[in-house]
């Protein structure tokens, strides 16, 4: 709390800087892993209802599932009997919107990563010009001055430093993981349509009907 006020109004924006970048990076932490953790589970549940009942049991099972899987499977299997291309995009564009909703903040944590050095810095500049107007004011270049106007002025550059380095791990924890959490939405995907052929509703020659 002394460093906090030692270094000056810059530390304040710095650790709202923290707060909210904290606050966004739990959240974010949460939603993914709940998503990467229901992804396999959900996909295996639908097809197997799939298997057993139909597409009709299939749709409700997603009904009552959560995550980007199941998304993807109940936009396609609504569209079961109207052609493999409009399936195929229904994955494409359900696939996009949950890849939307999991960066949803994330360029929140990267404007804080670039904001807090930033706002640290233009900290450190201002405490060397209230140093160098200290020597002005008192004609006096003693290291005692010197020495501890930078001191304080480099503070906020510390705390900027820091606050930006903890931001980006919770920034780059999210993006492995929602490239992973992509990759098995890929996955799923593909072993969706493929079992819509084995079980002849789907052809690969399938035209589009109304």
């Amino acid at each position: 709390m002394q460093w906090m006020l030692d270094g000056g109004f810059f530390m304040w924006p710095i650790l709202l800087c923290l707060i909210i970048g904290l606050t966004i990076s739990f959240e974010r932490f949460y939603f993914i892993t709940t998503a990467a953790r229901n992804s396999r589970r959900v996909g295996e549940h639908v097809l197997n209802h799939l298997r057993d009942g139909g597409v009709a049991k299939a749709l409700q099972a997603c009904e009552t599932e959560k995550g980007p899987v199941a998304a993807i499977y109940r936009a396609a299997l609504q569209r079961v009997g109207r052609g493999r291309s409009l399936v195929e995009k229904s994955i494409v564009d359900a696939g996009g919107l949950e890849v939307a909703a999991l960066e949803r903040g994330l360029i929140w944590l990267s404007t804080i990563i670039t904001m807090a050095p930033l706002l640290g810095f233009t900290g450190t500049v201002q405490g060397m010009i209230d140093s160098f107007h200290a020597i002005k004011v008192t004609n006096d270049m003693s290291p005692a001055i010197v020495a501890g106007g930078i001191s304080i002025a480099l503070l906020t550059t510390l705390f900027g430093l820091v606050v930006a380095m903890i931001i980006q791990v919770f920034h780059n924890y999210c993006i492995a993981r929602i490239d992973r959490i992509v990759l098995e939405m890929e996955e799923s995907a593909i072993t969706l349509v493929d079992e819509l052929m084995a079980q002849e509703l789907l052809s690969p020659g399938d035209a589009e009907r109304a």
